[in-house]
């Protein structure tokens, strides 16, 4: 009979054959993986996410553009309207 009890005893679980876990550890694991997954996929593509950094960065890049061309043309018309009042522009 103590063998019998030895024998399954010494009868280990698929998990701690393979991995040397048991269930609820490998189960921890797992659950461990998945937030982790759904954080890293949250940083990734979320809201606040690093495509939202760039695209934000190639907008302020695209605003500064935007505002030295309007200088100019400011400048330009401001030129053309002192040129009609028949104003110096140089002065």
């Amino acid at each position: 009979m103590s063998d019998l009890l030895d024998e399954i005893d010494s009868v280990e679980t698929l998990s701690k054959r393979y991995l040397g876990l048991s269930w609820q550890k490998l189960g921890l694991l797992a659950l461990g993986v998945i937030i982790s997954g759904i954080y890293i996929g949250i940083i990734l593509f979320g809201e606040n996410s690093l495509q939202v950094l760039l695209n934000l960065e190639e907008y302020e890049v695209f605003l500064q553009d935007e505002v030295t061309h309007l200088k100019a043309e400011n400048a330009s018309l401001q030129k053309e309207l002192f040129e009609l009042k028949e104003l110096d522009p140089d002065n």
